[in-house]
């Protein structure tokens, strides 16, 4: 990859407010958060907890009060590769006692505001919710909105079937089991139960289109925003996830449930590679016919028969692979010739990993009777070479300055363009949190309907 320039940081006005402990009470007992710059914010709940390769329990009521002033564990997971786009240095504590919820809400005081549950991206083996990078804060303020942040479990403590050791889809089970622990306690959390909107990018794109053929996960929220699903990688199938489960077992070389994280990570990327070499697609994920997700036909039929009463927002950017491809070696190489046939490349691998199967899927769920809308990114202008790349829509929403320097894909931009270029965004995707499709239609967008529809698109002065 190039090197690049970071984004120019611009000085802070004043200091933040000094944060103040505040008591929440919540079904289960209560939490002990704090008061920062005018939000509540409640970070490590636990929603559930699951010994290794078992399906999740949910949280039992507490006495006491329990602190929820640091995060909680991120799923185990791999160093992030050196020099990728995003630059992704951060992952925090890492635990199998990862399944814990990051809130944000304006205030814990009764009134019933929308929620919004974000599941964060990753390929379903890295992240976590409650990475700085993923800060709702933006969001619960200029939205008065609720924000709930996911983790739970990735790689093989999350998605390995391999019989008499792990069904497969575990890390499902446990979006599930977040959930129903917002339903149960948004209430109390300042939001509204019955005014859910879930919001995910990339594989946490790709999982809510999961959820959607779930008949059980249905009645668990309203609205969906779906950005840059992958959905070209459809629902692993008992072969290719068979012989996964076999080289993980031959790559451990011992028992599953004794052996250490580290033995465990080590064969989990061993038999990625094995099964995967070294391309884009992810080894391990959600997989047909396994708990909680019937097979592909009772998938599609699943959603087809929830989609009545569903509104959605789904959408990608222009230039989806360049988040992986941008900038490579043949680029650097030869560069004319080489950005040429890379940009060649950037376009045919967007269009059939991620646009042609997201607009298949809004015509399904159009079809069907659900109100979908869909949009695209095309900006800002830039002379990056991941300029309107996979990921480049996450700090118009999420995080702060001081969480995004030094990333690659922003080089050379101002943060304060940054969050300008954000905010029709951030406008949009909360009007419609708060308003569903009644909203997007009033600020002029137009549901989808098929070939001839209107794509509502943003960036480079557009989406404003």
């Amino acid at each position: 990859m190039p090197s690049a320039t970071p984004a120019p940081r611009r000085q802070t006005a004043a200091a933040a407010t000094a944060p103040q402990e505040v008591l929440v009470a919540v079904r289960g007992g209560t939490l002990r958060g704090r008061q920062e710059d005018g939000l509540t914010v409640l970070r490590g709940v636990r929603y559930a907890t699951a010994p290794r390769f078992c399906p999740p329990v949910p949280e039992p009521a507490w006495s006491g009060v329990r602190d929820a002033v640091e995060h909680g564990g991120v799923s185990p997971q791999p160093q992030a590769r050196p020099g990728s786009a995003g630059g992704w240095p951060e992952i925090g504590v890492q635990s199998e006692d990862c399944l814990n919820l990051t809130i944000v809400t304006p205030a814990a005081d009764g009134a019933r505001r929308p929620v919004l549950v974000w599941l964060h991206g990753g390929s379903y083996r890295s992240g976590a919710g409650s990475w700085d990078r993923y800060r709702t804060d933006r969001l619960a303020r200029e939205g008065d909105v609720v924000v709930v942040s996911v983790n739970s479990r990735l790689g093989a403590l999350g998605y390995l079937a391999a019989p008499g050791v792990s069904p497969g889809n575990l890390g499902l089970l446990d979006q599930l089991e977040a959930l129903r622990w917002v339903r149960d306690n948004a209430a109390d959390l300042g939001g509204d139960p019955d005014n859910v909107t879930l919001v995910g990018q990339s594989s946490g794109a790709h999982s809510i289109a999961c959820l959607l053929g779930v008949a059980s996960a249905r009645p668990l929220f309203r609205r969906v925003v779906l950005q840059s699903p992958p959905l070209g990688l459809g629902l692993g199938g008992a072969v290719d996830t068979g012989r996964l489960g076999e080289r993980f077992l031959a790559r451990l070389g011992g028992d599953p449930q004794t052996a250490s994280l580290e033995q465990v990570l080590a064969a989990q990327q061993a038999a990625e590679r094995d099964v995967s070499g070294r391309g884009f697609t992810p080894a391990y994920g959600p997989i047909a016919g396994a708990e909680p997700l019937p097979d592909a036909d009772g998938w599609a039929a699943a959603c087809r028969a929830g989609a009545v009463d569903l509104e959605v927002v789904v959408g990608t950017t222009r230039r989806e692979m360049a988040y992986f491809l941008g900038g490579g070696p043949l680029s650097q190489r030869v560069p004319l010739v080489g950005r040429a046939v890379e940009n060649g490349l950037i376009s045919v691998f967007t269009w059939t990993a991620f646009t042609r199967p997201t607009l298949r899927f809004a015509r399904l769920l159009a079809g069907t009777g659900a109100r979908v809308f869909v949009y695209g990114i095309d900006g800002p202008a830039s002379a990056s070479p991941y300029r309107a790349g996979h990921c480049s829509d996450l700090p118009w929403l999420l995080g702060d300055e001081a969480a995004w320097a030094q990333v690659p894909m922003l080089a050379g931009q101002l943060w304060d363009d940054v969050h300008e270029h954000g905010r029709p965004l951030r406008s949009a995707w909360l009007s419609f949190a708060a308003g569903g499709a009644a909203a997007l239609a009033a600020h002029g967008w137009a549901p989808y309907q098929g070939r001839r529809a209107t794509v509502h698109r943003f960036g480079a002065g557009r989406g404003r």
